[in-house]
């Protein structure tokens, strides 16, 4: 049953005229004084959620995007600030990029805001695709050279939950020997420990299911980390085989209880109007700057290489035969239409998953103003959360 809704927002800017005919993505670029307004943005969007009674808050950690599609670098050190401007919002990393941090770092950063905001902000790691993000901070991205960039990951996650759940420990793998026997004050460094050690444990850790592989959900699932599921930048909707194999996989290591959604966020952009029609119409646009910015990147896995360059070009991108927002409604990616219908559409969904506790919806897509994800937020929250057993965070 679901119990907890929630919003992913990747952090844009105003990106100016948006669509297949607006500006290509590469030819954006906007000064300082323009990209600092997404803290604006993300404290009125915050407010609002909190007032809603919306579980959480979702953002994503970007660097180097000068074209104003993911435009915040720090989530721990943004979310201390939002924990202090509202009541009882919880805030999730969606994800700290772990290849782009040392692990202690981002152990110790985690700790520190667990504390401070008295556990209102969840972790998040992922793996990092952005090759100009990741590369530039000494690691491979996923589309750089996959196997390193897991590689590293695994040995950081190893490490986070080591100096998360034990007093002292030590590690010795390919990258990290943790800590480098040296000498100190008379003795010789075998262990260590994380000061200060997080307040709220076990620590709940989220990451992407994105390839879906069996590796990874064998890795997550010993580590107790939850996947989230799709947002809208991957097309199809729910994966039924994806979500049975993750259950299939949570209940060979141990949670012998799970049922289909257990343990996992759905992601669905929403979009709330008198009609489906005219959802769609409103919304069309946002889906269009979604491909513009991660077909490119490889999230639309069905797109041809001749499609995706043509997203380049705002000539040739209206008649080149990408994916319309009906089709992608009709495939269960996106949810369009009134309050009711949207309402409809997730009870199918909950009473298809009886596991799924937790969604994220919204309509924080690429391009989307301010007005209209605080609108599409504001609709959810009074016309379609009141219909659900909504829990409030404690």
């Amino acid at each position: 049953m679901i119990t907890k809704f929630g919003s992913l927002y990747a952090g844009h800017v105003d990106l100016g005229d948006i669509g297949l005919g607006a500006t290509a993505l590469n030819d954006r670029r906007f000064d300082n004084d323009h990209l600092i307004t997404i803290f604006d943005r993300v404290e009125k969007m915050v407010k609002v959620m909190d007032d809603l009674g919306y579980h959480s808050f979702w953002a994503a950690e970007h660097h180097f995007q000068h074209e104003g599609n993911e435009t915040i670098p720090n989530l721990l050190l943004l979310y201390v600030h939002l924990a202090n401007m509202t009541k009882q919002l919880k805030f999730g990393c969606g994800f700290n990029i772990n290849p782009m941090w040392h692990p202690l770092r981002l152990a110790e950063d985690y700790a520190t805001a667990d504390i401070l905001t008295n556990g209102r902000v969840i972790f998040g790691v992922g793996r990092g695709y952005h090759s100009r993000e990741v590369d530039t901070f000494g690691v491979p991205s996923t589309n750089s050279d996959n196997e390193a960039n897991r590689e590293m990951f695994e040995e950081q996650i190893e490490i986070i939950m080591k100096a998360f759940n034990e007093e002292s420990f030590s590690f010795k793998g390919k990258h990290y020997t943790l800590p480098p026997e040296v000498p100190y004050r008379g003795y010789t460094l075998k262990e260590i420990t994380l000061v200060p050690r997080p307040k709220h444990l076990p620590v709940e850790t989220w990451q992407p299911m994105v390839s879906a592989s069996q590796r990874a959900m064998d890795f997550m699932a010993k580590h107790d980390i939850q996947p989230i599921m799709g947002g809208g930048a991957v097309t199809g909707g729910p994966n039924d085989d994806v979500i049975k194999r993750w259950t299939d996989t949570i209940v060979k290591h141990g949670y012998t209880d799970a049922q289909m959604g257990s343990r996992l966020v759905l992601g669905l952009p929403t979009f709330i109007a008198d009609s489906e029609k005219e959802a769609i119409d409103q919304a069309r646009k946002y889906l269009e700057e979604d491909m513009k910015m991660f077909a490119p990147l490889g999230f639309f896995r069905a797109f041809t290489p001749e499609m995706i360059d043509a997203l380049g070009d705002p000539k040739r991108a209206p008649t080149a035969g990408l994916p319309t927002l009906e089709e992608t409604v009709a495939a269960g990616s996106w949810l369009c239409g009134t309050s009711e219908q949207i309402t409809e559409r997730i009870m199918e969904i909950q009473d298809k998953y009886p596991g799924l506790e937790y969604m994220h919806v919204g309509c924080n897509r690429m391009g989307a103003p301010l007005d209209v994800m605080i609108e599409q937020l504001e609709r959810f929250g009074k016309e379609v959360m009141p219909k659900f057993n909504v829990a409030k965070p404690a």
